[in-house]
């Protein structure tokens, strides 16, 4: 059976956000094609990722590279997208694998995220990795370098409007506070 394909060839956006409040908060990238949405779920270290990823692609583009078009450095200014997600928010999947990848004839980063599957990850009785199955859902995203660049700023910004890092251990600070392993159990506040 073929895998349901949600494409976007270019998208008219294409954004990672959150919903909830920070601590509780739920990642998602979000596409949108008119009236048709997409959202996919995935963790802060997979957006944090992601758009370090397309940040280093785009880099080398621009280093090594012969394009047509001109790869950014930074972010266009007309591409800035500061809106909230678009509702409704429905997740179609939560990711699990992603891939990267730079269509040298169309001059597009290529992003496909495929859905987690615990089940198909690891066997049970021998802890190895199993075959890859085919997904059921891909979702496919192709973009121009410089909407790549407002992505990857925006990601940033989503990352780091959560808690703030304790300084000495790295970890998150919440409102009330956190035990602070390396400060010997003294509690740190934000």
């Amino acid at each position: 059976m073929e895998p349901v394909v949600h494409a976007f060839d270019p998208p008219d956006r294409f954004v990672a956000g959150t919903v909830g409040p920070p601590g509780q908060r739920t990642f998602f990238l979000q596409a949108r094609v008119g009236r048709q949405i997409v959202s996919v779920s995935l963790e802060k270290q997979q957006v944090t990722i992601l758009a370090a990823r397309i940040d280093g692609l785009l880099d080398d583009l621009m280093e090594k590279a012969a394009t047509r078009t001109i790869i950014p450095a930074v972010a266009p200014l007309d591409l800035a997208d500061d809106a909230p997600l678009e509702q409704p928010i429905e997740e179609e999947f939560r990711a699990g694998t992603m891939t990267l990848s730079w269509d040298g004839d169309d001059e597009r980063v290529v992003i496909e995220v495929f859905p987690f599957d615990e089940a198909a990850a690891i066997d049970d009785e021998t802890g190895m990795a199993l075959p890859e199955t085919e997904p059921d859902e891909v979702f496919l995203v192709r973009l121009s370098a410089g909407v790549a660049r407002a992505f990857v700023e925006r990601a940033a910004r989503v990352v780091s409007a959560g808690r703030p890092d304790c300084p000495f251990c790295g970890g998150p600070i919440d409102a009330s506070g956190h035990l602070c392993v390396r400060a010997n159990g003294f509690k740190r506040r934000a």
